[in-house]
């Protein structure tokens, strides 16, 4: 497939306004661009930088609790490697694929351009694509992620939950806490929320998105999975995400931290302005990046 063909779909008018609002589904080509079959992953897996590849275990008990384990790709050839997710419970993450992946990162910024061609106002500053390979059994934990996101699904079939951006499903302080780095983006979770998310199973060739901060769990429905998942920031999501990552150290020295969700865009910018000085002076511990990697992926055993 051409590049220059449209990768999205023609939108309705509902989709055009619901788009970044409410949790939406839409239709795109991705998979016809011959970027993501067998041979094409192995080749990218052989070559890829290792310092942006991910490999998660999660384990989950009768309550949806999560336990994860990180690991390292270990020597493994990429079809060796490709052949291991196919058959285990891992979650494999190649980061930064619209650098190192030139040929998906030319994809997915002809989709974005399809995409803001339709989304009234919707024009991204940055573009960051995660590609995901997923065991037929894995599962994503409930969870948030700071930046917008649209995660198209390319091979498989999966289910996604998306829970409202409410105190109750994403607290203010835990989005801070994402922001200073002071926890991943798994959050608590209970069952009982379930009755309060919208549900989408996922066929090749959908794409979903959800409104910015609304947590959301994933599971693969019994075969194995490719998706690929695009974090856009825009110039509201930057300001919104500084104004939490300035409240979160505002917290910590027990000063007045508004409730962002009422909070007026010029506030926030103010708070967005006052996090770019806050960052630079290091006044906070990164705790993400100390995280040890427990396994070695091994060609089937995970």
């Amino acid at each position: 497939m051409s590049i220059d063909t449209p990768l999205v779909a023609a939108w309705s008018a509902r989709q055009k306004a619901d788009f970044a609002h409410v949790p939406m589904t839409f239709e795109h080509r991705l998979a016809q661009t011959g970027l993501f079959d067998d041979d094409r992953l192995a080749q990218v897996l052989d070559r890829y930088p290792a310092d942006l590849f991910d490999i998660n275990l999660f384990d989950f008990d009768a309550d949806g609790q999560m336990r994860m384990q990180t690991g390292v790709r270990g020597r493994l050839p990429g079809a060796e490697v490709l052949e291991g997710v196919k058959q285990g419970r891992v979650w494999v993450q190649l980061r930064g694929v619209e650098t190192h992946y030139e040929e998906l990162g030319e994809a997915i910024r002809a989709t974005f351009a399809d995409i803001s061609a339709q989304a009234p106002g919707f024009r991204p500053v940055q573009l960051t694509g995660q590609l995901i390979m997923s065991a037929p059994q894995a599962k994503v934990p409930f969870h948030a992620d700071a930046p917008g996101v649209c995660l198209f699904h390319i091979r498989g079939r999966k289910r996604i939950w998306i829970y409202p951006s409410d105190e109750t499903h994403m607290p203010q302080q835990g989005m801070e806490d994402i922001m200073l780095k002071q926890t991943t983006e798994d959050l608590p979770y209970r069952r009982e929320w379930d009755a309060n998310a919208q549900v989408f199973d996922l066929d090749p060739g959908m794409a979903v998105t959800w409104p910015l901060h609304a947590p959301h769990r994933i599971e693969n429905l019994g075969v194995f999975n490719v998706s690929l998942s695009v974090d856009y920031q825009t110039w509201d999501t930057r300001i919104t995400n500084g104004a939490h990552y300035a409240s979160g150290l505002l917290r910590r020295w027990k000063l007045p931290v508004a409730n962002m969700r009422r909070t007026p865009r010029a506030a926030r910018a103010g708070l967005w302005a006052a996090h770019l000085a806050m960052k630079r002076m290091n006044l906070v511990e990164d705790r993400i990046s100390t995280i040890e990697r427990s396994f070695e992926l091994d060609g089937g055993k995970r």
